[in-house]
């Protein structure tokens, strides 16, 4: 085991026992200052996260952090070394990527997963985008739930996703927002006037929900109990299509987004849309990807699929009311709506 080192001690310190996954959990424990925050992380025990601190700091004969303080904080050795930490981590991630972006000349093999609602949207455009940068790459799409497209993630059947969902955080993954979309109250047109209360005359009127077991479902679920808000559904639907079907049939109202009505290829003239009489929510769509693993491909398609969202929104949300596409907005990579001109700037993978 190695000894700490005593002060004045000159024996020479080999860095090479120093390892870079010591320096990724230092990193970790740092930032989110707790051993279990980070643990979470970076996919390891609190055991795990512990011995590695440790194991450094009886490797560099020092105390890297102070464990009576809550949140940990770093000793002053603890912030010299986090300094040279970020450093080394920072050149090392550019090395990997620049080896990534080389190999991607060779690329055998890459599976898309796009979420139901946008699979038509943008799936036909990403192809031969992805065709004309990999043609000799076998390319698959799957288009699914949100749940679905993680697990196919998680287990590697899928390489990039575009969902509303995010994997588990022990799945070290890079995710990338595109848009955030708001839910909304679609009814047949000319059911509800908005010059009443809207509240009042929807609960009057029979309720058409999403299966428990979607993920859609269940977020409209969540918010509503959230809420205190109980509603006792008439039918609940896998699809949108379904759900929109049944409401025209049954006089009834629905709570979906804009993306899911588009995508159902509804009669729009037949249905009329609302804000939420209460607390208002939404959902963002993410592109998602295993860490370090297929350089800036994943970004630059996230650039795309805004570029492309951007166009799509433009022509189609015209027939839907001026506040939804007020409200449905693209996002940059740090979750901030972008302006149209950042959105439609060409990009390249």
């Amino acid at each position: 085991m190695s000894r700490k080192a005593e002060p004045g001690n000159n024996d020479k310190l080999d860095l090479a026992d120093i390892s870079l996954r010591a320096l990724q959990v230092f990193v970790a424990v740092e930032e989110t200052g707790s051993m279990t925050l980070a643990a979470t992380r970076i996919g390891l025990s609190r055991s795990g996260v512990s011995q590695h601190i440790t194991n450094l700091e009886n490797t560099l004969g020092v105390q890297l952090l102070d464990r009576a303080a809550r949140p940990l904080k770093l000793t002053p050795v603890g912030y010299t070394l986090r300094r040279h930490a970020h450093r080394i981590l920072e050149v090392m991630s550019d090395a990997r990527t620049e080896l990534m972006e080389a190999s991607l000349s060779t690329l055998a093999e890459l599976c898309l997963g796009i979420i139901d609602d946008l699979d038509t949207s943008v799936t036909p455009e990403l192809m031969t985008h992805l065709r004309t940068r990999f043609p000799r790459a076998l390319l698959s799409v799957t288009s699914g739930r949100s749940d679905h497209l993680v697990r196919q993630l998680e287990n590697r059947s899928a390489d990039i996703i575009l969902s509303g969902l995010l994997p588990d955080a022990r799945i070290r993954h890079m995710d990338y927002p595109i848009l955030r979309e708001p839910f909304m109250i679609v009814t047949p047109s000319g059911l509800l006037d908005n010059r009443h209360d809207l509240r009042r005359q929807i609960e009057e009127r029979p309720y058409i929900q999403y299966n428990a077991s979607m993920p859609m479902g269940q977020a409209i679920s969540q918010q509503l109990r959230r809420l205190r808000i109980e509603l006792k559904p008439l039918a609940a639907f896998d699809s949108s299509r379904s759900v929109f079907a049944m409401l025209q049939k049954s006089g009834g109202w629905a709570i979906t987004t804009p993306l899911c009505l588009l995508d159902s290829r509804a009669d729009l003239g037949r249905l009329d849309c609302h804000r939420l009489p209460f607390a208002a929510f939404s959902r963002t769509i993410r592109m998602v990807a295993r860490s370090e693993e297929l350089g800036h491909l994943p970004a630059n398609l996230a650039q795309l699929t805004r570029q492309l969202l951007t166009e799509k929104f433009e022509q189609e949300f015209a027939a839907l009311p001026a506040w939804i596409g007020a409200e449905t907005v693209i996002l940059g990579d740090d979750g901030q709506p972008v302006m149209q001109e950042a959105a439609s700037s060409p990009a390249q993978a």
